[in-house]
């Protein structure tokens, strides 16, 4: 029997999990699949009964798997009773009839994932242990840790590029090592440093962040250092800067690319000699503290440019980090949706519990480049805005991107380049042919062509297709390019990982 131990070494072995299936072949696969990795299974076949059984064991159950449609009052009203009975407990919803209001109403009523059949069982295993390891760290945790995590350190996500994302924070939170977190704004890279810091054993520390982009340089080095009384204008007190408030925690520097030349210099002597000397000081503090960066930049290619250090980018850049846009996982829209309806309908004591056709469709064709972020701020808008239980459309607004105060707004170049042109006639076969696997053939040409002309040069190869590294990246593993495997940026990448 294999012992099955979490990223901050809490034992699950032995933790109960109860499995509801109408379907005896799949209770017998989670069940088997559940107790090869340790945990105590409890099984029903249907919602009465696995009710009855966990008010009977509620004491050794902590987490459950059910299915949504099964014979009687069925999957939803089986969420909905074992919530009320025991708000914190884990579900997860298991069903092959996946629709946009089944997940909606899934994730509205508190379940903690919803996955379709058929499944990885490896992803259930994950979940399984993400979910426990969650439960047990709420539990064990002082009340203002509790509070904060409950809310702040979760992430939600089926996709598989965020199953990637979390089978990483479980590899990196046990870990020292400093992260460099890339994605664009709104992703969610807080959250994934919160989550990286209550998973490790700094987790009853403190974890404080900093927005490096939010002040200018002389404030920033007094926030990140602190100074003594004096050392200039407006100084009247000592102040203990955020490196020694963080002391044996995490500090968060967001948006770092965004830090002068001159205070990348300090905080790359902070992170060489792990002290700190306060702005006006002359001796150094030693200091313990974690270190996660993030950025929505493309940082490789602030180095190129001179803005960014190339010897902190190196400090900083020990594990990469990269999170999807939304547009990339569009199948999780449906999960957030139910997430954040739920969230604000709670909030503002409305009873708003479901979309409109129109309004799924809305939300599933929109390219999303506030991401996350925009996503909460619409459902959240929609809620206030709702004459009833049911959003009947969504209002999108202008998004407008963000430039410095007296900075005027400018147009965007012309391409310099024009894209390749095809003299192939267009025929469609008699029988028809798959159009996305025709696209994607050609597109997986081009990055081929590209990497050759580049000398498997992965920032170059981005270039020349006018793509971003991080997209150009993405879309290489994701049409398995096989010149991808033997660029030198690549191997770099996964060997620091």
């Amino acid at each position: 029997m294999t012992n099955v131990m979490t990223s901050i070494n809490l034992d699950l072995t032995g933790r109960g999990i109860l499995v509801v299936d109408d379907e005896s072949s799949m209770r017998e696969l989670l069940s088997i699949m559940l107790q090869g990795q340790g945990f105590q299974v409890y099984a029903a076949e249907n919602g009465e009964d696995a009710f009855k059984l966990y008010q009977e064991e509620k004491e050794n159950i902590d987490l459950v798997i059910h299915d949504l449609r099964m014979p009687g009052e069925g999957g939803i009203k089986l969420l909905r009773n074992l919530k009320n009975e025991s708000p914190d407990l884990p579900v997860i919803v298991i069903t092959a009839f996946s629709t946009w209001d089944n997940a909606v109403e899934a994730m509205r009523l508190g379940a903690y994932d919803y996955i379709r059949k058929p499944f990885d069982t490896n992803v259930v295993r994950s979940i399984v242990c993400r979910a426990i390891e969650q439960r047990l760290i709420l539990q064990n945790s002082p009340e203002g840790v509790r509070d904060d995590l409950s809310y702040k350190s979760e992430i939600i996500g089926n996709n598989p590029h965020m199953q990637d994302v979390f089978d990483m924070i479980k590899r990196i939170a046990p870990t020292d090592s400093t992260i460099m977190i890339q994605g664009q704004s709104g992703t969610g890279k807080e959250l994934v440093a919160r989550s990286i810091h209550y998973r490790s054993y700094r987790r009853e520390k403190t974890f404080l962040s900093v927005n490096c982009s939010a002040f200018t340089e002389s404030l920033l080095e007094s926030e990140l250092f602190g100074h003594i009384k004096g050392s200039f204008t407006g100084a009247h007190e000592d102040k203990e800067g955020l490196f020694k408030s963080a002391d044996q925690g995490t500090l968060f520097l967001d948006e770092v690319a965004d830090m002068s030349l001159t205070t990348q210099v300090k905080i790359l002597r902070v992170l060489e000699e792990r002290k700190i000397c306060p702005v006006g000081a002359n001796v150094s503090e030693p200091i313990d503290v974690r270190i996660i960066a993030a950025t929505n930049k493309n940082i490789e290619e602030e180095v190129e440019k001179g803005n960014f250090r190339e010897d902190l980018y190196y400090r900083l850049n020990v594990i990469p980090l990269y999170l999807p846009s939304l547009k990339e996982r569009k199948d999780d829209i449906p999960l957030l949706a139910g997430y954040f309806l739920a969230k604000y309908s709670r909030m503002m004591k409305k009873n708003v519990d479901h979309l409109s056709k129109e309004a799924q469709q809305q939300l599933q064709e929109h390219d999303w480049p506030g991401n996350v972020r925009e996503l909460e701020n619409i459902i959240q808008r929609q809620v206030a805005l709702a004459r009833g239980p049911q959003i009947e459309g969504i209002e999108f607004r202008r998004t407008y991107h963000a430039r410095p105060m007296g900075v005027p707004r400018q147009e965007a170049p012309e391409p310099t380049k024009e894209a390749p042109r095809s003299v192939e006639r267009l025929v469609i076969p008699d029988n028809g042919f798959s159009l996305e696997e025709h696209l994607q053939d050609y597109e997986r040409r081009y990055l081929q062509e590209a990497l050759k002309k580049t000398g498997g040069n992965l920032t170059n190869a981005a270039k020349l297709l006018g793509m971003s590294y991080r997209s150009f990246r993405y879309r290489v593993k994701k049409l398995k390019v096989k010149e991808f495997e033997y660029a030198e940026e690549y191997r770099a990448q996964e060997e620091m990982a």
